[in-house]
């Protein structure tokens, strides 16, 4: 297998975020495994697993299909008007070839209704892999910094 550069992997991760700000979620979706998960650890265990801790998050495909689902529904009241977000993402790094393991810093910007703005800041951590030349997200974490998510509001989009 042919190493994977971090300019390929960025270019993946900044196309993930266009697609997550732009609610194109059915496209995002595409790029995920059939066997993906999506997690949002709690904060203070991150390495925990979620089956023994507390998630804020902890989806499987099927449920990630549904979350979609939910979020694409127009009449979905946890986000109608639906959330406007901005991700930056940074710091990119390949921590492993095999399976590919990156990380990546993020700063979310949500804005909603006539709410002030809310920050999300934290990091990723992927396992991607190839299929049919391309990559695609096998697992994905979104660790926040904030030890207290209250202020946060609900996290009702996708981190």
């Amino acid at each position: 297998m042919n190493a994977v550069g971090r300019a390929e992997v960025e270019d993946f991760l900044y196309h993930e975020a266009a697609l997550l700000d732009g609610w194109r979620l059915d496209e995002w979706l595409a790029l995920l495994t059939d066997d993906a998960t999506y997690r949002v650890p709690s904060n203070d265990r991150p390495a925990s697993d979620p089956k023994s801790a507390l998630f804020t998050i902890a989806d499987d495909i099927r449920r990630i299909r549904a979350r979609v689902t939910r979020l694409n529904d127009p009449h979905t009241h946890a986000e109608s008007p639906r959330s406007r977000t901005r991700r930056l993402i940074s710091n990119v790094r390949i921590v492993e070839q095999n399976p590919l393991q990156v990380e990546a810093n993020f700063v979310i910007y949500r804005f909603r209704g006539n709410e002030d703005v809310r920050e999300y800041v934290g990091r990723y951590r992927y396992t991607l892999e190839r299929h049919d030349g391309k990559l695609r997200i096998r697992s994905r974490e979104a660790i926040l910094d904030a030890m207290e998510l209250a202020s946060l509001g609900t996290v009702s989009f996708i981190l």
